[in-house]
């Protein structure tokens, strides 16, 4: 006779997942290559802060001698994290004269924060 104990049988109800599986409500691969050099774009403090002034422009859009201001680097620095904003497709810019003027692209902003927006659980709903 054996010493181990016999495991209980599952039934199909104690088998079945506490919750929808994650895969479920998860980015799909696609908009994943596509969101992720947008996010590693914003893994810099200076490029977040300079998303943030543009995005948060009175009228939409900023010139990039605003920009300058208020950094403690230099005006190629800042022209360096303009560039990784605008190939990532966080900003768009726009030359008048000897000026460029960025503005933030409100869709793929959108699509970012949806990422990280996360739904309230349906009991939570329930209950309210």
């Amino acid at each position: 006779m054996s010493k181990q104990k016999e495991l209980p049988l599952l039934t199909p109800e104690a088998a079945a997942p506490c919750c929808e599986p994650l895969a479920d409500h998860s980015i799909s691969t696609a908009d994943a290559i596509a969101l992720a050099p947008a996010f590693k774009a914003l893994g810099d403090p200076i490029r977040l802060q300079l998303l943030s002034q543009i995005a948060s422009a009175p009228e939409g859009e900023t010139c990039v001698c605003d920009l300058n201001v208020g950094f403690d680097v230099s005006g190629p620095t800042i022209s360096h994290h303009l560039k990784v904003l605008r190939e990532a497709g966080l900003i768009e810019g726009a030359r008048r004269g000897t000026w460029v003027y960025y503005s933030a692209v409100r869709e793929k902003m959108s699509a970012l924060a949806g990422l990280l927006v996360t739904a309230e659980p349906a009991t939570a709903t329930a209950t309210a």
